[in-house]
């Protein structure tokens, strides 16, 4: 099988939609060999910053001499960038190889009640996980948890990064419905860890630690960090771990400071249960950890940044490191999104920022009408363009040599952003649906 007959025979699996439910993936992994067994697991959800947790925790334990393994979704340009391991993407001919293999071995993955393109890839990780016979894997949650295809391991360590409201046709209305998916994770005799959460999410999850008769540990009661950005960042865990980067945190942003406490946190229960990782790893780990998408810088003259930010909660987060990165710079937005986002509370704490607003279209079948954001935006200046390059090319040319670009409301957006300044065409990879 050659990876474009792979594209043509998953990615049409996402139109089959979502299937909740775990029966389908647990007998699949059983007739390939529980390959999602065998090595620890890292087990992280959450709805904004789990990526960058993922990202941090996985370098640290590269540095810590592990051989990893590295499940993350979505791509930003390239379906192989969901698997990775030592850090590097597995190739095109890999992943045709491993579902074909899958397709081999579960006779009816492919039928029309058979596994969908997510559940195809997340059984696709794990078997590559057991043939390069790594050492422990970092896993990221898809969608919500307790129904997510991931949920079929049993981790060394939880974790759970900061929740907001996401995904709601799924997960529920309330911050209490998304809290009590997420913590679906939660699995007796292993300790998690948890990111500040408002007091109706924090609640629903110490509910369920209790339930599980497990340690739940949250930030200021259980471990500190040092969430000021003009002071070195610093951890101090509940059983004396202690991490103290020499240089600053790899990911810009003042909210990654609680991604990196997180990670910290993460890596210090998977210690306490034998996980071969030192505080002195860990902080190698946060100064070399590389996640693209998350306020990265991909030009100069004019600066242009580009960050993942696709909900009001993490929109919130981001419109509050951009006071120091910008420096009294103005700030010209490039915004695309998907339709099924609530758009008025991604834009609202980034549109009173920005100098110009360009709207765009990305190409997934999920894309929201750029019109459409115009409109929520509610500024009368904002400008629709017909692609992401012509809405990146008006952006720069309105910041000029001096400005800043942010290009932001899907992580799709980004990999489109990276190809428009490298010009070339974007990579054509399909993008799933729920």
């Amino acid at each position: 099988m050659t990876f474009e007959e792979l594209k043509a025979a998953l990615f049409v699996r996402s139109n089959f939609g979502m299937k909740l439910g775990l029966d389908r993936m647990r007998e699949a992994l059983r007739l390939l060999g529980d390959p999602h067994r065998g090595y620890p697991v890292l087990h992280v959800a959450g709805t904004n910053g789990k990526g960058s947790t993922c990202a941090f925790a996985e370098a640290s334990l590269r540095a810590a001499g592990l051989r990893t393994g590295l499940y993350t979704s979505p791509h930003l340009v390239h379906f192989c960038e969901r698997i990775r391991i030592g850090g590097t993407a597995i190739s095109e001919e890999r992943a045709a190889g491993l579902f074909e293999e899958i397709v081999r071995r579960v006779p009816w993955a492919l039928d029309a009640g058979g596994l969908t393109f997510f559940e195809l890839a997340t059984a696709m990780a794990f078997l590559e996980f057991t043939r390069r016979e790594i050492e422990v894997a970092v896993v990221e949650v898809g969608l919500g948890g307790r129904l997510d295809a991931t949920n079929v391991v049993e981790p060394t360590a939880c974790a759970i990064a900061a929740l907001g409201l996401d995904h709601v046709q799924w997960l529920g209305p309330t911050l209490a419905d998304v809290a009590a998916e997420k913590a679906g994770i939660l699995k007796q005799g292993v300790p998690a860890v948890s990111a500040g959460q408002g007091q109706e999410a924090a609640a629903v999850l110490e509910f369920r630690a209790r339930e599980m008769e497990i340690p739940l540990w949250r930030p200021g009661r259980d471990y500190r960090f040092e969430s000021r950005t003009d002071r070195d960042f610093c951890y101090q865990g509940p059983s004396g771990f202690c991490v103290r980067p020499r240089g600053p945190l790899a990911l810009l942003g003042s909210y990654q400071r609680a991604n990196a406490a997180l990670c910290c946190a993460l890596l210090e229960a998977a210690a306490s249960r034998g996980l071969r990782v030192a505080e002195h790893d860990v902080a190698e780990g946060l100064v070399h950890a590389r996640w693209h998408a998350r306020l990265e810088a991909v030009a100069r003259d004019p600066l242009v940044l580009v960050d993942g930010a696709h909900n009001g909660h993490a929109a919130r987060a981001l419109s509050r490191s951009l006071p120091e990165i910008l420096r009294g710079r103005a700030l010209h937005l490039v915004v695309a999104a998907m339709e099924d986002k609530d758009h008025a509370s991604l834009l609202r704490p980034l549109v009173p920022l920005a100098r110009t607003i360009h709207f765009c279209s990305v190409n997934s079948p999920r894309a929201a009408d750029p019109r459409a954001l115009a409109a929520a935006s509610g500024r009368t200046d904002a400008q629709v363009h017909p692609s992401t390059a012509a809405a990146l090319e008006a952006g720069r040319a309105a910041a000029g040599r001096e400005g800043v670009v942010l290009c932001c409301g899907s992580l799709y957006l980004a990999g489109e952003v990276g190809a428009a300044l490298a010009k070339r065409a974007p990579a054509f990879m399909p993008s799933e649906r729920l």
